[in-house]
This record gives C-alpha cells, structure tokens and sequence, in this order.
C-alpha cells in the first residue's frame, strides 16, 4: 500500500464524538494534562475539565481507533488510576482543537 492509499484509508475513517466522565484518581494527578498533550499529538479535538465530585469529565472527537490510542496514553501515568469510565455517544461539532477547561 503506498502512501496516497494510507491517507485515503485513514480519511475514511468514520468521525464520532463522546462524551466521559472518568472515575478513579483522576484529579490531581496530571490527568487533564496528559489528555490535552494526547489530544494534540493524535490530532483529536474536544475539551477536559475537572468535576466538583473529584471525577473528571472529557470530550472527545476523532476515529474509534485514535481515540482508543489517546486513553491508552492517559493510563500510562503512574499517578492516574481509572477505576471506571462512562461513555456516551454524542453529536458531532465543528470546532478546532483540543482544550482544558
């Protein structure tokens, strides 16, 4: 496969949007940090924010696979520790980056 056929390939991967709220040791631990730095090296778009009952709550829009990627890289930390995540598909939205709130 040559490259043109990659990015075509990768171009038609299907484009969805979740919204999480993540449970665990997820606040103060670096964990809005390591998802923005994720979200910005895999290209995804979304925003993270810490919650009032020590959850934290995240969306997030990309590929299935790439967003798969981006929470493998936010558990690598050895501060954060997600006992359970609850995940909902949303509506897509026409923005540009990722952002903590």
């Amino acid at each position: 496969m040559n490259e043109t056929e990659k990015r075509d390939r990768r171009d038609e991967k299907e484009e969805i949007r979740y919204h999480v709220i993540f449970y665990g040791q997820v606040q103060g631990v670096g964990f809005r940090y390591r998802a923005y730095y994720a979200a910005y090296q895999l290209g995804l778009t979304g925003w993270v924010r810490n919650c009032w009952d020590e959850t934290v709550e995240m969306e997030v829009q990309g590929d299935e696979e790439t967003i798969t990627e981006m929470i493998k890289r936010i558990r690598t930390s050895s501060y954060i520790e997600i006992t359970d995540a609850k995940w909902t598909k949303i509506p897509l939205e026409s923005e540009f980056g990722f952002h903590i709130r």
